[in-house]
């Protein structure tokens, strides 16, 4: 029996897997009798919130704690380092060696912190801030471990009273977040989608552009001039034009630019005349043009560094300094223009402008963080924050491993396999990632009991796997080449203890191994899945994007509520996302046990999650499409599945327990159809035929209760409700038990077995399906008609093209990530009800006549950009005229009406075939809806649906039905 939800669980969940929890693990545990009432799973989930289990990932699983110690910052170079004493003496011996070192001042030596500061300090605007004493204390407060793994502080961000509003307390329960109110911006992020974010952004801590190479033009303590370091990218230098370093630059608005509107071109002010160099980077122009459009700035710089090739990017200082003119303005512009210049000061503090020598997939993962800690600061702590600060504090080479490690399947990896172009020394920059704390390693020599051994096992190739059975394992012979099978085998030897020697003999063969700790795992899966908003998209699509295979489409980003609105918010839903993995993972494996235990946990979660909070929207809520991204959503998920699970096991009464607590608890939900029918169902098969005809008459009441399920309830509530159960026929009967019109073909199979698939000999002699065999019946004998096979996809297609400016408007917080293809409220009512006027207009279009010229229209403009049901290969512009032609204006619109209104319900179960065809020369056709089925098949309540929706909007539909040609024939 296939389990309804499974693949949607599993989309849920996503391509990567979530590290494991240690506090989950021991929730589902299986409970020691010997133990207290705090080892069982209810007591245990009842008194423990979810929101404190998820903060456990801070600890690796060895054990070593990852925020359990000082860091301090480097004297010479700044960057931030274990408190250690052998840390310090080491790395400062290595700043001397390389000759980074600065000029020392009073300032640096007690940012060293050799003696003690007050906890809080003033700033200038006089509140206060958290000082990097107080953020130590924090760590130090931990764990005083020597052999921890530690999270890395920010170089920048925590000095000088630079961590902006940080509360103290950073217990689960009380966090507080924390913001500055900033203007609204416009960004334009790349070629085709341009952001207009409009909620407040906390500040993030990024290691900053370099503002210690100051000349004559001004000092830090200079509120009215800034020097920093950048680039010229894009160069473009003429061969007449010999670039000298040191060599004066000039800047210049672009505004024309089609590519970004704002843009700013570099100009070589040393040549005479004006030569353009390059342009300013993107992410530096944003901040930058419009205090240069209102000329609040005037900016010129100088060639810092010669590059090595002439075409790469030119390393220039840029000095930014506040117009004369701009102290004489008395213009409403001015607090504006003010806070432009403040914005501006923030950016370049906590903006670090990429390397032109980054990898593209080094950019990207930098954007990544960079996007999400400055949107979802208010979901990190203060040393997560540094630790993802710390990220961009790591040298070029040790970011690429990580990210190529992060990008791996793993979990562990070979340090002696680890060969890259782009990394030059992989041993240099695996130790820095170990001493950052985003990796760990084992060696031989170490005690090989503390680690998984299938997981180092896996490790070897199948000549490594052999050599050491051989050693190991003399007297048994070997028959099996496949690889899980001589893992199995070594595995078994380990575990019996048979061989004592094999794991010394397995790691010696593996050499030194490293894998990702888990709590950058945990961390950049978290920042991953704030970025894309779900589990179906990773750094690939980056990638896609890059290489021109995927294009998203135009729209704006709008964002005027939070999604997760505190960090508890956050951890439940991120618990409740690993009790689904954990829940398919078992399911895989046939753990029978703890799949149930993954039900009850769900199943208490549940409970706990609607008792503390309450459903009531007000006007200032977050929208109600938001729901998807609580966990009371997955939990729902996984008790889904979980009925599923329990109907094919029998075990009707725990499925009608499930049932029940979902319908109580998730009132508004389009889910609601199917359950109802379920809980019909399964009260039945108990043989409580009166309570399964009232639930299914509840049903049809719910205004949740749509298309397919709503069809199927009724049709159960006239077989259910016959006298003396019921003696009124209801009003929709006739409706229901209308006749759909059929078609009856004869077709030759290949084989007489009827309890599979069938193929059968064309009309051409060619082997084919049912569906193709019925387009060649309807193209010959059938009456001429042309036509496709595709289910609901054409019709995603046309309702896709016909309805892509209303898809795309700008409605508040449905975009967030330029990664969509739809709307966040696309599967919900909120689609159409927040849109209603401009769909309703469109609408009228389609039904007056003009759905073909809309689709050529929308067609030419957007061919290639990706949007959710548009299948641009497989349709062809031809076809998808002539249909639009064929059905008609008035049909046309109501199929798209009922689209719009509830597209989750009506996007599945359409007919397989849509046919048309036209008469004469005028350009008039017909079309016609064909459900085709097999000798053993029957329509679905979700088709038979469709098929009385259909017919009630005007259009032609019918079965066809394909029986095998009689022997006699």
């Amino acid at each position: 029996m296939h389990l309804h939800g499974w693949e949607s669980l599993k989309r849920l969940i996503g391509k990567r897997r979530r590290p494991r929890s240690p506090h989950l693990a021991r929730l589902l545990s299986p409970p020691n009798p010997t133990s207290d009432s705090r080892g069982d799973v209810a007591s245990d989930a009842d008194t423990q919130p979810s929101s404190s289990s998820a903060e456990e990932p801070a600890t690796t699983m060895e054990g070593h704690g990852v925020y359990d110690m000082d860091w301090v910052s480097c004297p010479v170079c700044g960057r931030s380092i274990r408190g250690t004493n052998h840390n310090v003496n080491s790395h400062i011996d290595t700043c001397l060696i390389a000759g980074t070192k600065r000029k020392f001042t009073q300032c640096t030596l007690l940012q060293f912190q050799f003696f003690e500061r007050s906890k809080m300090e003033s700033s200038q605007d006089g509140v206060k801030h958290e000082t990097e004493d107080t953020v130590n204390d924090v760590f130090s407060s931990k764990n005083n471990s020597s052999n921890a793994l530690l999270l890395p502080g920010d170089s920048h961000g925590s000095r000088n009273g630079n961590t902006r509003g940080l509360s103290s307390d950073h217990s689960p329960s009380n966090i507080e977040t924390f913001t500055e109110i900033v203007p609204p911006e416009t960004t334009v992020l790349d070629n085709t989608i341009s952001h207009e974010i409009m909620v407040p952004c906390g500040t993030y801590m990024f290691p900053q552009m370099n503002m210690d190479k100051l000349d004559a033009c001004g000092t830090k303590g200079d509120d009215s001039v800034i020097t920093f370091e950048t680039y010229i990218v894009g160069c473009r230098f003429h061969e007449s034009i010999e670039l000298q370093q040191g060599a004066r630059v000039s800047v210049a608005r672009e505004p024309e630019n089609v590519k970004d509107r704002n843009a700013i071109k570099v100009l070589y002010a040393d040549y005479g005349r004006a030569e353009m160099l390059g342009y300013l980077p993107r992410e530096l122009s944003k901040h930058l043009s419009p205090l240069i459009d209102c000329r609040y700035i005037e900016c010129e710089g100088f060639v810092d560094s010669l590059p090595e090739l002439r075409h790469d990017d030119v390393p220039i200082q840029l000095v930014c300094q506040k117009s004369v003119a701009c102290d004489e303005k008395k213009s409403a512009h001015l607090d504006f223009s003010e806070s432009l210049w403040e914005k501006f000061l923030l950016a370049t503090e906590n903006i670090k402008l990429q390397s032109p020598k980054m990898t593209k997939y080094q950019k990207n993962f930098s954007l990544m963080i960079e996007e999400v800690m400055s949107h979802h600061s208010h979901l990190f702590t203060v040393e997560e924050k540094m630790f993802t600060g710390s990220f961009n504090s790591l040298s070029d080479e040790g970011q690429r491993l990580f990210i190529r490690l992060y990008t791996r399947k793993g979990p562990w990896f070979r340090v002696s396999n680890i060969s890259y172009p782009e990394i030059q020394d992989p041993q240099k920059a695996v130790e820095e990632l170990q001493l950052a704390g985003y990796i760990y390693s084992f060696q031989s020599s170490e005690d090989p009991f503390i680690y998984d051994m299938k997981e180092v096992i896996d490790l070897l190739n199948v000549s490594e796997m052999r050599k050491v059975i051989n050693l190991e394992l003399p007297k048994k012979r070997i028959n099996c080449a496949r690889r899980h099978e001589l893992i199995n085998i070594l595995f078994s030897a380990y575990a019996n203890g048979a061989c004592p020697l094999l794991p010394k003999m397995v790691l010696g063969q593996v050499g030194t191994c490293i894998r990702i700790s888990s709590s950058s795992d945990i961390l950049f899966w978290r920042i991953q899945r704030l970025f894309f908003l779900h589990g179906e998209q990773d750094l690939s699509a980056f990638l896609l994007m890059d290489l021109g295979m995927i294009k998203f489409p135009d729209y704006v980003c709008n964002i005027s509520h939070r999604i997760f609105q505190d960090r508890t918010d956050l951890l439940e839903y991120e618990e409740a996302i690993e009790v689904a993995q954990i829940m398919d993972e078992s399911l895989e494996e046939s753990n029978m046990e703890m799949v149930i235990r993954c039900i009850d946990i769900s199943d208490i979660r549940m409970c706990t999650n609607f008792r503390g909070k309450s459903q009531s929207s007000t006007s200032g809520s977050p929208p109600q499409f938001f729901s998807t991204f609580s966990a009371s959503f997955v939990y729902s998920k996984v008790l889904s599945l979980g009925v599923s699970f329990f109907e094919r096991e029998h075990r009707y009464e725990d499925a009608i327990r499930l049932l029940k607590g979902l319908l109580r608890r998730i009132i508004h939900d389009s889910r609601r159809g199917y359950w109802m029918l379920r809980l019909s169902v399964d009260l039945e098969h108990m043989n409580r035929l009166n309570e399964s005809l009232s639930v299914a008459e509840e049903g049809i009441l719910d205004p949740c209760v749509r298309a397919g399920s709503r069809i199927a309830l009724q049709r159960r509530v006239l077989r259910l409700g016959k006298p003396p159960r019921r003696w009124r026929i209801p009003d929709y009967a006739d409706s229901v038990k209308r006749k759909i019109k059929e078609v009856c073909i004869r077709g030759r199979p290949l084989t007489s077995e009827t309890a599979t698939k069938n193929s059968y000999y064309g009309y051409d002699g060619e082997l084919c399906g049912v569906e193709q065999l019925a387009l060649q019946f309807y193209a010959e004998e059938g009456g001429g008609w042309s036509g496709v096979h595709s289910e609901s996809g054409i019709w995603m297609t046309i309702f896709g093209l016909l309805m892509w400016d209303v898809i795309f408007f700008n409605v508040p917080d449905v975009f967030m990530s330029r990664f969509q293809i739809a709307p966040l409220d696309f599967d919900t009512d909120d689609f159409y009800v927040t849109r209603e006027s401009l769909i309703e207009s469109q609408l009228q279009k389609i039904n007056g006549g003009m759905a073909e010229e809309i689709l050529i229209s929308s067609w030419e403009s957007h061919v290639g950009i990706a949007c959710r049901g548009v299948n641009w290969e497989r349709h062809s512009l031809s076809d998808l005229r002539a249909a639009v032609a064929c059905i008609g204006g008035s049909p046309l619109a109501s199929l798209c009406r009922h689209l719009a209104t509830d597209y989750r319900s009506w996007s599945s179960g359409m007919p397989d075939l849509l046919l048309w065809r036209f008469h004469g020369d005028k350009g008039e056709g017909e079309a016609k809806l064909v459900e085709v089925k097999g000798p053993t098949d029957r329509l679905s309540e979700q088709q038979r649906a469709w098929l009385l929706t259909l017919m009630d909007c005007g259009f032609d539909t019918e079965v066809c039905k394909v029986r095998p040609t009689l022997k006699c024939q």
